[in-house]
């Protein structure tokens, strides 16, 4: 056996290089192809269609409600909130949307999803888009957390939360050949320090959705969003913090951010919905973070290096006085980098449940 894994272990290093080498070229004129004379033509009309959203009480999720109810969707809001997802159900309306139906739940809970499909399903009998998007966001170096067990629920928000949707959803998407629309993250590709569980939560997210493409193959279609960081309650600072609370601590978002500059929420859900209608099968905006899965796939060392660099502090010194964050202040460069939407509410304050 272990003479035969040596043979394998050559030969498949040779083939995969030669079929690469054939494939490559064929693969991007042929999607150079389609994006440019096939996608335009085909172009999903959403109008008239149900758009199920999680996490739809603000952030990412309220800004894709508002585009899909531009486009004339109906729309099933779910989040904890229920004051919030009604007003962003009126502003829906306001928008274009022939019909909102507002669903408060806890998608952490298999028996919440459940009844959120059902509830879908007995008001608008079908159900065309599937939005996984409800999110909890951690920030805190793994060593020191000290109630490692509240963890549990970043992947119970983030990854379970999406998978139960799903699962009850599938029945119905496949009547109507349509569309799962995924919010994973940067994160789950190029993973940083700081965010141990939520970078997990995300690449978890993408292995499964990549998988559920092989296997429905054209039956529901699956567009995975990759964003960078984008305004919302998470850039704002709610995190998880080490102790197990949800806060909102602008001091630890200014650590975790640094200067990497946050993107508009309604240019990110417009671009999201545009490529959810063209069929893409994987969306990173903005488009500069591209290049970073190539990094960590060639280089993950320069990853490696830039999370312990700019992260970490030595023993001893307080978490906030990270390099990312000293930069940040130094230049000033908040101010032209961080929406005004997420700039100040004052450091380490109680925070709503997440969305």
């Amino acid at each position: 056996m272990d003479v035969f894994n040596s043979f394998l272990s050559v030969v498949m290093h040779v083939l995969i290089a030669v079929l690469l080498l054939f494939y490559l070229p064929i693969s991007w004129i042929w999607r150079l192809v389609v994006s440019v004379f096939v996608k335009p033509f085909t172009k999903e009309n959403v109008k008239g269609k149900v758009v199920l959203i999680t996490g739809a009480s603000s952030g990412i999720g309220e800004e894709l409600a508002y585009q899909y109810a531009s486009r004339g969707a109906s729309l099933v809001l779910v989040a904890r909130r229920e004051p919030a997802l009604r007003a962003v159900a009126k502003a829906a309306l306001g928008k274009g949307s022939p019909d909102v139906l507002v669903i408060k739940a806890d998608i952490s809970s298999q028996s919440e999803c459940k009844r959120v499909v059902d509830e879908a399903i007995a008001h608008f009998a079908q159900l065309n888009h599937l939005v996984v998007n409800a999110g909890l966001l951690s920030s805190s170096l793994f060593e020191e957390i000290t109630n490692i067990s509240a963890f549990n629920q970043v992947m119970d928000v983030n990854f379970w939360g999406a998978v139960y949707t799903t699962y009850y959803a599938i029945p119905h998407l496949k009547n109507s050949r349509g569309n799962i629309i995924v919010t994973s993250s940067v994160a789950g590709r190029v993973p940083t320090a700081r965010m141990c569980f939520y970078n997990a939560s995300k690449a978890a997210l993408i292995r499964f959705y990549e998988t559920l493409r092989a296997e429905f193959g054209s039956d529901i279609r699956i567009t995975i969003l990759t964003p960078g960081y984008v305004a919302s309650e998470l850039t704002q600072g709610k995190f998880l913090q080490k102790g197990g609370e949800v806060e909102i601590d602008e001091e630890i978002r200014d650590v975790q951010v640094g200067v990497f500059p946050v993107g508009y929420t309604d240019k990110f859900a417009e671009v999201a919905v545009e490529s959810a209608c063209r069929g893409d099968e994987y969306l990173t905006w903005p488009t500069w973070y591209r290049p970073f899965h190539a990094l960590m796939f060639f280089a993950p060392e320069i990853i490696n290096w830039y999370s312990r660099a700019f992260y970490l502090t030595k023993p001893g010194v307080d978490s906030t006085m990270a390099l990312s964050r000293k930069i940040l202040e130094a230049t000033g460069s908040k101010t032209f980098l961080y929406p005004s939407s997420i700039r100040s509410t004052g450091a380490a304050v109680p925070a709503p449940p997440p969305s």
